[in-house]
């Protein structure tokens, strides 16, 4: 009754972090709750130290994107795929990837890549409708391939490790990049004239009547770029850097990279620091305000009587993910990606553990789950954001959309019931 009732406000256009304090301030006196006593709740919540890697990944992403080094991420995709057939789609795909190891958010990813790789496919003959579709798609590898935005907001408010939780969702992010580019290769057939794109492969600078590049010159001059994941990620899993402070380094790193190169000017760095804080500010709120409720739901025992339920239910964990699955898709079509995985993963954390299962492997089925409702309507941020970023009609791209949803689902079975495509970190750490 109480989700039913939050949903029913986002769905009539409540602002997320309303709705959640709002069904927590009118059931107050039925749950026998004083709200002045949930009144220091949000401040404390967002007062942890694991949040501030949030602000500063969206720099980072910021930063990459109107500093020019997306275009040099993708110029070194170029090199490696202009001999494949529709190489294009499959640097789409290889770009996000590295997008997602420096962002770690989808949307980011979308808005980055549909503004670089999205208008080079267009020009090389692919329709608005399918390259809106791919960008839509490829998206999801922002929050997959560690960082994660979504990862972290689960480690932090279920108190598991962010570390394991990144390094449990790298074989997925692979595997769910290795199926979109499968996926590609087989549609390029139908969405390219004889399945050949219509410019050849070449750098920018080759189309406006220069020479192009060596691969050295590009490699050189998108290193600064390449180290950045290398950064993060390497700092995080050899033990130099927390999540937090990887965060942080990464954010100094492409400031002073974007600074050097004199890639943005100062009204630029205005505008992308405007841009964080705004976007920042958004996430923070939301995830101030779904504490009162979670609080609420925990004060009210409701994860407990959920998980009793459950375990009621059936004795099976296999048919208990199943169900999950199920509900988690549903509430990612209907809710933010952020505000879903805040409610959903304290919500089922209990019963996640009576039944056996690894809170690490379940918190990458739970996000993977809600990320996939990126690509489904009504919420389907993913969809909007590459649909104005490509200039295409959502009634072209659902065709095609549909396709990649089917290759996302098939990796989430595959990780759902093979846990160790998520723990295969423990063999070796």
């Amino acid at each position: 009754m109480i989700v039913t009732a939050l949903l029913a406000l986002l769905l009539v256009g409540v602002p997320i972090g309303v709705a959640f304090a709002l069904i927590v301030i009118v059931n107050a006196e039925t749950w026998n709750i004083d709200p002045f006593s949930l009144a220091a709740l949000p401040f404390d919540t967002v007062s942890n130290f694991a949040l501030l890697a949030i602000p500063l990944f969206l720099l980072v992403g910021e930063l990459m994107n109107r500093g020019g080094l997306v275009r040099q991420l993708t110029a070194v995709c170029d090199l490696f795929m202009s001999r494949i057939r529709a190489p294009m789609g499959h640097i789409m795909v290889m770009a996000s990837a590295l997008m997602g190891a420096i962002t770690g958010s989808s949307v980011a990813t979308v808005a980055a890549m549909g503004g670089t790789v999205g208008v080079e496919m267009r020009q090389r003959g692919y329709s608005p409708g399918y390259t809106a579709a791919l960008n839509a798609s490829t998206g999801l590898l922002g929050v997959l391939i560690p960082p994660s935005i979504p990862l972290i907001l689960y480690g932090a408010i279920v108190g598991v490790s962010i570390t394991n939780l990144f390094l449990a969702s790298i074989v997925p992010g692979i595997l769910t990049a290795i199926v979109f580019s499968i996926i590609h290769a087989f549609l390029s057939r139908r969405v390219l004239p004889g399945g050949v794109e219509s410019i050849p492969a070449a750098t920018v600078s080759a189309k406006s009547g220069e020479a192009p590049p060596g691969k050295g010159r590009v490699l050189v001059k998108a290193l600064p770029a390449l180290m950045l994941p290398i950064l993060v990620l390497g700092g995080i899993y050899s033990g130099v850097f927390t999540a937090t402070e990887a965060a942080a380094v990464a954010g100094v790193y492409a400031l002073a990279i974007t600074l050097l190169t004199r890639q943005a000017s100062a009204s630029d760095l205005r505008k992308i620091l405007e841009n964080t804080a705004l976007t920042s500010a958004a996430i923070l709120a939301i995830i101030a305000f779904t504490s009162i409720f979670n609080r609420a739901m925990i004060l009210e025992q409701i994860p407990q009587a959920l998980s009793a339920a459950a375990t009621g239910l059936t004795a099976e964990p296999l048919v208990f993910l199943l169900a999950v699955n199920i509900v988690l898709i549903l509430v990612g079509m209907f809710m933010e990606t952020n505000a879903a995985t805040l409610l959903m993963g304290p919500l089922l954390a209990p019963a996640v553990v009576g039944y056996g299962i690894d809170p690490v492997h379940f918190g990458v089925v739970l996000v993977t789950n809600i990320e996939i409702g990126l690509l489904t309507p009504p919420m389907a941020a993913n969809l909007y954001v590459a649909q104005r970023a490509n200039n295409a009609r959502l009634t072209d791209m659902f065709g095609y959309v549909f396709w990649f949803l089917g290759g996302a689902l098939a990796v989430l079975a595959l990780i759902t019931y093979v846990p160790a495509l998520t723990t295969w970190y423990r063999y070796f750490f």
